[in-house]
């Protein structure tokens, strides 16, 4: 697929009644309470252009984690923005929406009906088709993640937990990029997929992994907004944008830089500006 068009990502304005955005609108937290935290993508999204977000801020004492998916719905004509994503949205029919947990986020093919099902962690589970690789391998992976017949610039789209000073001990920990999905730093976004004529799925990626479809055969002809729904223990998530068209300098400063260096610490011994520093060790 082409190369899409930068286009800034932000909320709509229209958003659960305990959403506070920022003046940006690319940061949404809740204030209160564990629900009414639903947003929406400010514009439609294009075939296999990525809604991106990373998770800012967790609140302990509830049940349940961020939520993802798409809407047929144009968030400007809802009279009332519901509760809940999950039941509220997808009874209606219109909406597929993804429920984000620790683990089991992968869709796996259940070969006996044509279907498929999430993973829940059944004996053998992971050697059904589609289910093993669930990690990124290596710390500098490929450049790109292919989706059907979408590429996307992997750059962005792994989150990693901020290193310390006394990280280097944990560098092997760090290269597998063994953060949670439900985690703070965590980034997941979802996007579509064109099927046929008129037709997509719904996929949603956790760390620049593709989680597989999680809902197919969405009609395609109306536009489809992102939906976010800042649930129960995520408190606060802000948009990562995507570059789809050139890299930027500094990203390509940094690939320069990681072909050359033996691991990640040792870009401290460098001769280049801290910010330039934090930047290629991704904190």
């Amino acid at each position: 697929m082409e190369a899409i068009p930068d286009q800034f990502m932000e909320f709509h304005p229209i958003h659960g009644l305990n959403v506070s955005l920022d003046l940006s609108g690319t940061r949404a937290t809740r204030v209160e309470s564990f629900a009414n935290g639903v947003c929406f993508s400010k514009h439609p999204l294009k075939p296999g252009e990525i809604f991106l977000i990373e998770i800012e801020e967790k609140e302990v004492g509830w049940c349940g984690n961020l939520r993802v998916g798409l809407t047929s719905r144009d968030p400007g004509h809802l009279d009332v923005v519901p509760e809940y994503s999950i039941p509220d949205l997808t009874d209606s029919g219109d909406s597929w929406v993804f429920a984000i947990t620790r683990n089991h986020n992968k869709v796996v093919e259940d070969p006996g009906d044509g279907g498929q099902r999430l993973g829940r962690g059944e004996p053998g589970e992971e050697a059904a088709e589609g289910y093993h690789n669930l990690k990124p391998q290596t710390f500098f992976t490929d450049s790109h993640l292919y989706i059907d017949n979408v590429r996307i610039p992997r750059d962005k789209l792994v989150g990693r937990s901020r290193p310390g000073r006394y990280s280097h001990i944990l560098d092997d920990l760090y290269r597998t990029n063994a953060l949670p999905p439900t985690a703070r730093r965590s980034r997941i976004g979802v996007l579509y997929t064109q099927r046929g004529p008129g037709l997509a799925d719904m996929h949603v990626v956790i760390n620049g992994e593709d989680m597989g479809a999680s809902a197919k055969g969405i009609p395609s002809i109306q536009p489809l907004h992102a939906v976010v729904d800042v649930f129960a223990a995520t408190k606060c998530v802000r948009i990562v944008q995507v570059e789809y068209g050139f890299s930027s300098l500094q990203t390509l400063c940094r690939k320069a830089i990681q072909k050359h260096i033996v691991h990640r610490m040792a870009i401290d011994w460098l001769e280049l500006p801290e910010a330039m520093k934090h930047y290629c060790k991704y904190e």
